[in-house]
């Protein structure tokens, strides 16, 4: 399959296509997108993804071209995709599809008008492969944009099965189960938290989580969009209860010098210095890339644990599809990216999380994948990393706003309202 930016031969391509597959008037239901006969037709999709994610990708691209006989040519965009998607959308020129890493760049394109809503064709590939919650993080204003394709499940601790034996603890159900747990792991010798805080996103995705299940996906939205001050009372909860287990005594080293990959790779070496780190799934790429533990032996994970009964809560993260040009064959292919389909092929290759209800969990490679994908799956409430969806300036940049903040929580987490002031302050700025 070629992969090169689309040609001007996709305006006559498309038009002839336009004739071909409209509607008959009367009123049937629409082909599914792998009864389309897109022959002729070329249209293109962009994304971050370099290798191996992109071939990975082109796979599945390869199975749409092969249902439907069209050609998909892929383009990567490198890391920072807006850079490389604005110029390309004021010159008339988008591609057909767009992956986005972060919701809050699909809000922005939403809000100048640069994607088309999709709710009059996707709305049934989404009631019935997508939770509300999953099927709404594509929403913006009212109006859905954008398909959850790819996902990360960032509500997952992992441990050392060897240490937690030693101190005879098992996989806490609550919060209170995982303060007793870390207490005792201490209390056989072992430091049992290792915190990567030189790297201020991995703070803020501690918090979200305790926040969600605190404060329940209503509040926990309202924060997001600062329609209630980081002063309210649930933040001050929230903290309070990150502050339980942010103690000395309980982390491993001086977290502020950690950066995420060393935080996991101290848990597992072969002279292990922490028993557990919080991460998201992808943790277990740095486990069997850079340790000798094995997942699934020597490593294993818990959900993160509920606190006071809240309902099972997944803060995710991943990859929105939309459409920013209306075409047959985009739209077409959209709707393909939200079949279980379509996300099987990518699992059986591996690196892979579908956040629809409907894909078969035996497709995953491994048990472990498969339990941290059906907790995405299965979860009451999931919401998206509030970080990503906030104003950079606040959400996600280094040295300031959330990131900083968390860092100085962490080294002083007595000072709560004091924190609270500041990024109530930091969050006015950033949102005007």
């Amino acid at each position: 399959m070629r992969r090169f930016p689309v040609t001007l031969f996709l305006l006559a391509a498309l038009g002839l296509v336009v004739a071909s597959c409209g509607g008959d008037g009367d009123g049937g239901a629409q082909p599914t997108p792998t009864e389309i006969d897109l022959t002729g037709v070329t249209l293109e999709a962009a994304a971050v993804w370099v290798q191996p994610e992109q071939g990975r990708f082109e796979m599945v691209l390869d199975a749409f071209e092969q249902r439907t006989g069209a050609t998909v040519n892929f383009t990567s965009t490198g890391d920072d995709i807006a850079a490389v998607l604005r110029p390309r959308i004021e010159q008339g020129s988008p591609p057909d599809v767009a992956i986005l890493p972060q919701p809050a760049l699909l809000r922005a394109f939403a809000e100048e008008g640069r994607l088309i809503a999709i709710d009059d064709f996707i709305s049934d590939e989404l009631s019935a492969n997508y939770s509300e919650d999953a099927a709404a993080l594509g929403v913006a204003d009212g109006t859905t944009y954008g398909i959850w394709f790819k996902a990360a499940n960032k509500s997952t601790v992992w441990y050392n099965t060897a240490l937690f034996e030693d101190a005879g603890v098992t996989p806490p159900a609550d919060w209170d189960g995982l303060v007793q747990a870390a207490e005792t792991i201490r209390d056989s010798g072992v430091t049992p938290l290792s915190v990567g805080g030189a790297d201020g996103w991995t703070l803020t995705d501690w918090f979200e989580n305790v926040y969600l299940q605190v404060a329940g996906s209503d509040t926990y939205d309202q924060l997001t969009a600062h329609e209630i001050p980081w002063t309210d009372a649930t933040v001050t909860t929230a903290l309070e209860t990150l502050a339980e287990l942010w103690k000395p005594g309980l982390i491993s080293g001086n977290p502020l010098q950690i950066d995420f990959n060393n935080s996991v790779t101290r848990t597992f070496a072969d002279a292990p210095q922490a028993a557990l780190v919080y991460e998201g799934d992808f943790v277990a790429g740095v486990i069997s890339g850079d340790t000798n533990a094995v997942v699934g032996e020597d490593a294993d994970f818990f959900p993160f644990p509920s606190i006071d009964g809240a309902s099972p809560s997944v803060v995710g993260g991943g990859d929105m599809a939309v459409l920013m040009r209306d075409t047959p064959g985009g739209r077409a292919l959209l709707e393909y990216l939200a079949t279980p389909e379509a996300a099987e092929i990518w699992i059986a290759e591996g690196g892979f999380l579908s956040p629809m209800r409907t894909v078969d969990l035996s497709s995953y490679p491994d048990e472990i994948t498969r339990r941290v994908a059906e907790g995405l799956a299965t979860a009451e409430q999931v919401r998206f990393d509030m970080s990503d969806l906030a104003p950079p300036a606040f959400g996600s940049t280094t040295g300031a706003g959330m990131w900083k903040l968390f860092q100085d929580f962490l080294r002083d987490p007595s000072d709560i309202q004091g924190i609270q002031q500041q990024l109530e302050a930091a969050a006015a700025r950033a949102y005007g």
